[in-house]
């Protein structure tokens, strides 16, 4: 271990390999007394030649259980001397190698029977083949864990007496991964609706009809939930029997969990999820891809609902995104910590006393009936703000009119923001997420036509553009950003891009980044797609790990199988492409078994085979660049999941042949298509708008 820095009092401060990482949470362990290395393969070699285990430590920056493990044994140089003599160090961020994360989550399940997460601490031979792990191991022995550093010790010694054993079972491990793959589609499959009727009871029967959500504490949004069944709703109602409990479920969970501790009621942006079931107390990290794929709800909740609400939510979230999570660059950042001054939740939660100190008499018999400082504290001493009641009923408390209420809570809102802009903020982790920028930029692309707000819609141009610039080389992907681009890209970063560039093409028409979408979509086909059907997550080229993996369930970000499949449909239509529209259909047959056996599970592949049964309806507007806008401004406010609208000028240059020949004939002319057949031209927006209808 070289040492290159110095402490505050002079003395020599550890320093280790990760201070070359470009990952915040790499370098957040760059002074541990631990010898960590990256995962590389000079990690393993080294292991081999010393003949030791691997410990392999996975995590993130936004992680408070990380931060606990590595206060208590990292920091520790005792804990740190064992690490050292006894094994070879491995520290990755997860979201940097998803690939890494997936094969040792699913080793860990394999071995210990229980559920993984993070931190997740595995040990390995120098094979990279698993032999034990868990997840978080405190210093002292607790709650039936064993300390980590007794674990350490007999992991050490259970390696030397066993190492001949353990590098034996190479192959039934290997036959242990190969087993957790969908077994391939039975010749004659016939595709049909059912496992979109079987999600539908699922949910129902999962549904909390008290506070909203699924299932008890702790409660995660699950916006792939919330998605489908507005869309459940929606097209049910298509057929005139409108499935008004889908409705109901969507709206109560949506309210929930905006008006509650989830949501940030002072700034915007929600946290990772709450731990009790009323949606109250939250586990205090912001990541990206939650604020996204929630913004983008929120917004198509408020098309379909017409409900102010929901407009709300979905401004204020995109607002914080844009503040908090938007680099000068134009990417946007990964995550918030959930700690701040060495406590979770530091930085968000008040004293009662703090608040009347910075509020006016009035302001605070308002606020404190808004936010529920009346009851008692609900978080470590301390309170945790929620909207407890309405704002009419905190006026006819106060017998106050409610345009009264609304500017003395945002006053009140206002002063605490300041107040709480002066505490040490929670550590931000600036990588820049290939994947989940395209959440991102899908989100504000949505979000800027449901609220017509052109300002959401620069965002979204801002990020596309840094994406194009900066993670795209001689026709490929990169993973993560941080100073540099570097890593492989996996099959989520392509297809989630593709997928914010197609809703970013129905603000606004650019020809080059629609080919860019069709780049995007080449490449996986080359480098990801598996013969047998579907696409795995890593590429042709990728390092060669345990397992190849070929996932269609949804975790806490949508399947890339399932987002695959849809983006390849709507390209396939919407240029006349069927390589797409077959790719398409090869990966909803290969995920039929797990489909059928778990559809709550897979809420991106039941929307793939949604629009595959029933093709998107394509609308391509052409003419005046004015007159083209306004039809496209009217048809955005209509919840229609299963249409894309593309408002294309009569002079946009390099158009595919399947747009080109869809020309403009006087100011607007709209060209309706459904799958591969297209009604004749209309020249009215009334027809239009009657023809949509039909």
């Amino acid at each position: 271990m070289k040492i290159r820095h110095l402490n505050a009092d002079g003395t020599p401060r550890y320093t280790n390999r990760l201070i070359e990482e470009t990952s915040p949470y790499l370098r957040q362990h760059a002074h541990n007394p631990v010898e960590w290395h990256p995962w590389a393969d000079e990690a393993f070699e080294l292991a081999r030649a010393q003949g030791k285990p691997v410990h392999l430590s996975v995590g993130y920056a936004a992680c408070h259980w990380c931060h606990v493990l590595a206060d208590e044994s990292f920091e520790d140089e005792v804990t740190a001397r064992v690490l050292n003599e006894q094994f070879v160090n491995i520290k990755v961020d997860r979201e940097e190698r998803p690939d890494v994360d997936r094969i040792y989550q699913i080793a860990q399940q394999m071995l210990t029977h229980g559920p993984g997460g993070w931190p997740l601490t595995m040990f390995l031979t120098p094979g990279k083949q698993p032999f034990f792990g868990g997840t978080y191991f405190p210093a002292e022995a607790r709650h039936g864990l064993p300390a980590f550093r007794d674990l350490l010790l007999r992991v050490a010694q259970y390696y030397r007496e066993h190492s001949g054993e353990l590098i034996a079972q190479n192959d039934a491990l290997a036959a242990a991964f190969a087993a957790i793959d969908a077994p391939p589609p039975s010749p004659g499959l016939e595709l049909t609706d059912g496992p979109l009727r079987l999600a539908r009871a699922a949910l129902e029967r999962a549904f909390d009809d008290r506070h909203g959500g699924f299932g008890g504490a702790p409660k995660f949004p699950h916006p792939g939930s919330l998605e489908r069944l507005l869309r459940h709703w929606r097209e049910s109602a298509e057929d005139e029997q409108p499935d008004l409990k889908a409705l109901y479920m969507a709206g109560l969970t949506l309210h929930r969990m905006a008006s509650g501790g989830l949501n940030d009621q002072l700034a915007g942006g929600f946290y990772r999820y709450s731990t009790d079931e009323r949606w109250l107390i939250p586990h205090f990290e912001k990541m990206l891809y939650d604020n996204a794929w929630l913004l983008a709800l929120y917004a198509e909740a408020y098309v379909a609902t017409g409900d102010p609400f929901y407009a709300n939510v979905a401004n204020e979230t995109a607002e914080w995104l844009q503040r908090e999570m938007q680099s000068a660059e134009g990417g946007f950042y990964s995550s918030l910590d959930a700690d701040s001054a060495g406590h979770e939740g530091r930085y968000y939660v008040w004293d009662r006393e703090e608040i009347g100190s910075l509020l006016t008499g009035e302001e605070y018999a308002a606020f404190e009936l808004r936010y529920g400082l009346d009851a008692p504290r609900n978080f470590e001493g301390a309170w945790h703000l929620h909207a407890a009641r309405s704002v009419e009923d905190v006026a006819q408390r106060l017998q106050q009119s409610p345009d009264r209420i609304e500017p003395l809570l945002a006053e009140a809102r206002g002063k605490l923001i300041e107040a709480r802009e002066r505490r040490q903020r929670p550590g931000r982790d600036e990588k820049i997420l290939t994947a989940w920028n395209g959440l991102a930029i899908r989100a504000m692309a949505i979000a800027a036509r449901a609220l017509g707000c052109d300002g959401l819609g620069a965002s979204a141009e801002r990020a596309l553009g840094f994406a194009r610039r900066e993670l795209w080389r001689e026709r490929r992907l990169t993973a993560t950003y941080c100073g540099r681009a570097h890593l492989n890209a996996y099959l989520d970063d392509y297809v989630f891009l593709a997928d914010g560039v197609l809703e970013l093409q129905q603000l606004r028409f650019r020809s080059d980044e629609l080919a860019f979408a069709c780049e995007l979509a080449e490449a996986v086909l080359k480098h990801f797609a598996d013969p047998q059907g579907g696409f795995f997550f890593t590429s042709d080229d990728h390092e060669a790990l345990l397992h190849r993996l070929k996932s269609f369930s949804d975790e806490a970000i949508p399947a890339g199988n399932g987002v695959a499949a849809r983006v390849l449909l709507r390209l396939g239509y919407l240029l006349g492409e069927s390589r797409y529209l077959e790719a398409a259909e090869r990966t909803v047959r290969a995920g039929w078994a797990p489909l059928e056996q778990h559809p709550q599970a897979h809420m991106a592949m039941l929307t793939a085979l949604d629009e595959l049964l029933h093709p998107p309806q394509i609308v391509i507007v052409r003419g005046e660049a004015s007159a083209i806008e306004a039809w496209r401004r009217e048809l955005a406010r209509l919840y229609a999941p299963r249409r894309m609208v593309l408002a294309i000028p009569a002079d946009a240059p390099d158009l595919p042949p399947a747009l080109a020949q869809k020309a403009p004939r006087g100011p607007a002319t709209a060209y309706v298509c459904r799958g591969n057949v297209c009604a004749e031209p209309i020249d009215s927006f009334g027809e239009l708008v009657e023809a949509l209808r039909t």
